[in-house]
């Protein structure tokens, strides 16, 4: 039997499903599956959980990464890994804190444009990472 709930304004009938849904970001567009509540018709506008939204907020974040170039988290990870620094490490000597590493990783939080700058410099060239200091 299929979900139903109804929209507190309208009391229409909203089902559970999945719609392609687009975001756009400084002129750049980027179009998703979105999970959500829909309308049969377009009496009210679909209403959206919070794991809803977390989908929503990868997807934005992304959308933002690449408008800006900053490193997605595969990238982040990879550079990380190349320079053999655990996380806890790389937040300490590159910036950021002990539990940055792991946020930019997860997807959690975007790196600044210093930090993707500065792993993109060390991707290039690893024996840099010898002249940074290591703070403890």
């Amino acid at each position: 039997m299929d979900e139903i709930k109804y929209d507190v304004e309208t009391g229409a009938e909203l089902r559970r499903d999945i719609r392609p849904f687009t975001i756009t970001y400084h002129g750049k567009n980027k179009t998703f599956n979105m999970p959500g509540w829909y309308p049969a018709g377009d009496e009210c506008e679909a209403v959206f959980t919070q794991d809803d939204l977390k989908i929503y907020d990868k997807y934005i974040k992304e959308l933002k990464a690449e408008t800006e170039q900053l490193l997605l988290p595969t990238e982040i990870r990879s550079i990380r890994k190349q320079l053999k620094l655990t996380q806890v490490q790389a937040g300490v000597i590159l910036g950021g804190g002990k539990r940055a590493f792991q946020k930019y990783e997860n997807g959690d939080v975007l790196p600044s444009r210093a930090i993707s700058n500065l792993l993109r410099l060390l991707a290039a060239d690893p024996s840099l990472l010898k002249i940074l200091p290591l703070v403890e």
